[in-house]
């Protein structure tokens, strides 16, 4: 017995004394060591070379009493959470990002990279080597948004937060709102890879605050792609139009003037869904896009009574007659550049697989000629709390 009780205390000894080797800490990597990019920014240099830049949040900064220091500023206030934009020019976005790691004294983490901002050159030249890196590197997040910015994106970066913690904040809470387009690394991977090689991004523009305030960066619109390479841009009307038919539009406010009356009306949009089907007709390619919306009414600056039903269907109509307008424009648009940013591409593939494995290499000079035919279906479900206006006589 005494034998078994002594092997019994020298296991559990042993197993104690490995435990605590095991719970220990040698090899961590503390928060400060690490410089954690939250936006990049890719330009392109009078050399035709890329430049990253970065904007890195730093966790612990000490002397700054709030100030703006080289190229550091201050997104809290007070000095302890410090934003600091560096850049560093490469022969590609790998030798770049090499280049920047030694100017900064901490390893540089991308776990918390969610923007990815491209200059309007480089999207002009053509956005595929930067992709290829961003995508075969493991480190920088798939799901993070990207934006094409007029000018330099690092212009951008360098921008205050104003309301959000960081600049990359904002530009997510923009575009999670839905208002615009939202499109991540992932998803224009995705369309450059597609079978039409067409693609749409957000387009960033800097715009100058009232008075005293500072400048901020706004969706303007969107920029389109073709292989690669920026051919084109819809401005913020025409967008409203591709986020209908890309069946991506989940908060909008509609306003308008009716017909035969004076002031608008505005609407919110409460639900929408948009169905592409796509017909083959010999050598003629047409799409039925069914666009249904649900719509509560905000606003109303008319003189007309929206308790009675009549007024309610007449607007149902003209807030159809607006939505295919704008996508309408968004289609002539996109033809003209034959660029098929829609994904009619897809909906024939999978409809017709193996008519398009024939057609496939001339979807160039389909795209262009496909008609689009628009079933639009728009209901109002609540007219407001009040009928006819109370500011009208």
């Amino acid at each position: 017995m005494d034998t078994t009780k002594r092997k019994t205390v020298l296991l559990l000894l042993f197993f104690s004394i490995h435990s605590l080797l095991l719970a220990g800490c040698w090899d961590r990597t503390e928060v400060n060591d690490l410089a954690i990019i939250t936006a990049a920014g890719i330009d392109l240099t009078e050399d035709r070379y890329p430049e990253l830049s970065v904007n890195i949040y730093v966790t612990s900064q000490s002397g700054t009493g709030g100030q703006q220091i080289g190229g550091m500023s201050d997104s809290s206030g007070g000095g302890a959470n410090v934003s600091v934009v560096r850049s560093a020019p490469g022969l590609t976005l790998a030798d770049a990002t090499s280049k920047l790691q030694r100017m900064l004294p901490r390893k540089v983490f991308w776990g918390h990279d969610e923007v990815f901002i491209f200059g309007e050159r480089l999207a002009k030249q053509g956005i595929g080597e930067p992709i290829e890196f961003l995508t075969r590197h493991p480190a920088p997040r798939e799901r993070g948004n990207v934006f094409v910015s007029k000018g330099l994106a690092k212009d951008v970066l360098m921008l205050p937060p104003s309301i959000e913690r960081t600049i990359a904040d904002k530009l997510r809470e923009v575009a999670k709102s839905q208002t615009g387009l939202n499109i991540t690394l992932k998803e224009l991977a995705q369309m450059m890879a597609g079978k039409s090689k067409a693609a749409i991004i957000p387009w960033l523009e800097i715009k100058p605050g009232f008075k005293k305030q500072t400048p901020f960066p706004f969706i303007m619109g969107s920029a389109v792609l073709k292989n690669g390479k920026m051919v084109g841009r819809i401005n913020e009307y025409a967008t409203r139009g591709v986020m209908w038919l890309r069946n991506e539009i989940n908060l909008a406010t509609i306003t308008f003037s009716p017909k035969n009356t004076q002031g608008y009306v505005s609407f919110e949009l409460k639900k929408s869904s948009t169905a592409l089907v796509p017909h083959i007709d010999g050598d003629n390619w047409s799409i039925t896009a069914r666009i249904e919306t649900l719509n509560d009414i905000v606003e109303n600056t008319t003189d007309l009574n929206l308790m009675e039903p009549n007024n309610v269907k007449e607007l149902e109509t003209e807030l159809g007659n607006d939505i295919e307008h704008r996508v309408k424009l968004a289609l002539t648009k996109a033809q003209n550049m034959n660029a098929d940013i829609f994904g009619f591409a897809d909906a024939f593939y999978r409809k017709y697989p193996k008519t398009w494995k024939r057609a496939e290499d001339r979807w160039d000079e389909i795209f262009p000629q496909v008609k689009v035919k628009l079933e639009t279906r728009t209901v109002i479900s609540i007219p407001g709390m009040t009928g006819k206006s109370l500011i009208k006589p």
